[in-house]
């Protein structure tokens, strides 16, 4: 069981995107901080504290103190804090413990959507303490998400990774690819980082070459998800097979193979712009 949606209008009501916290998150800099009570995201790396209220999770509210309390805005109407936990936390007893990353979350879309963002605003500013040009430690700026250097004036932003991801096709197959640590049977699409002078599109072809061998042309973008482990963007994109046999890049893939769209292996969780991609394109029930 999940509590998040079977199928989505569209990529961008896919979790962890800004659209699954419309109308209930405002989000704010540090600098804005009016102090006292508020909500709070508290993690403790990829898993998520949550309090339950007439039965459906919500975020704790409390008093929120000290230097691991970053103020992140305004969570329906109130204050909002994140909150990181180490593995020697003690937890209270009242909160429930939930996987951001699990197949089936049992958050729901808003909060597993607060925890991505927390995740991703941590990941920033354990990279940003100190400045890139002088080595000299940074603060945040007073009223938006940037870091800045007294020392030499600098300033600095989030640092946001874009990843092309891409299912390739031919008349009644799919190329598909597994990577080593995911579970057994489990394929999903050709993905890479965008490198220097490239579009999206070329890393998607390029990629794709060099992951399976197979030559692809006729790239259509269907959407792009926020994908906060730790700090990408997936873009993704449908190509069509031009020529060439599957070999595997083993440095990257344990296996890549067609499938024929009548016997398709274990797929990506619906949580993912990989299943969105497969379920629109192939029209997968």
């Amino acid at each position: 069981m999940t509590s998040l949606p079977a199928h989505y209008a569209s990529p961008i009501h896919l979790p962890f995107n800004r659209a699954c916290l419309d109308g209930q998150l405002v989000l704010q800099g540090p600098g804005a901080d009016p102090g006292g009570s508020g909500y709070g995201v508290l993690l403790c790396g990829n898993k998520m504290l949550t309090a339950k209220s007439q039965g459906r999770f919500v975020l704790p509210y409390g008093e929120w103190s000290g230097d691991s309390a970053l103020y992140l805005g305004r969570w329906q109407g109130q204050p909002c804090y994140l909150i990181d936990l180490d593995d020697a936390t003690k937890l209270p007893e009242n909160l429930e413990s939930c996987g951001l990353l699990d197949e089936n979350p049992q958050l729901p879309i808003d909060l597993l959507s607060m925890g991505g963002l927390g995740r991703m605003i941590l990941h920033w500013q354990e990279r940003s303490r100190f400045c890139g040009y002088c080595g000299q430690p940074t603060n945040w700026h007073a009223s938006e998400w940037g870091r800045s250097c007294d020392a030499c004036g600098e300033h600095a932003f989030p640092a946001i990774h874009p990843c092309a991801i891409v299912l390739v096709t031919r008349p009644g197959e799919v190329l598909l690819t597994r990577k080593p640590n995911w579970a057994p049977n489990r394929y999903s699409l050709v993905a890479g980082f965008q490198e220097f002078a490239e579009s999206l599109e070329e890393t998607a072809i390029r990629e794709i070459a060099e992951e399976t061998g197979i030559v692809a042309n006729n790239i259509r973008y269907v959407g792009s998800q926020c994908w906060p482990f730790p700090s990408q963007v997936m873009v993704g994109f449908v190509a069509d097979y031009v020529e060439g046999e599957v070999k595997v890049d083993t440095t990257e893939l344990a296996d890549a193979r067609w499938f024929s769209l009548d016997d398709l292996p274990s797929l990506p969780p619906r949580r993912s712009i990989a299943r969105y991609i497969l379920d629109t394109a192939l029209e997968l029930p």
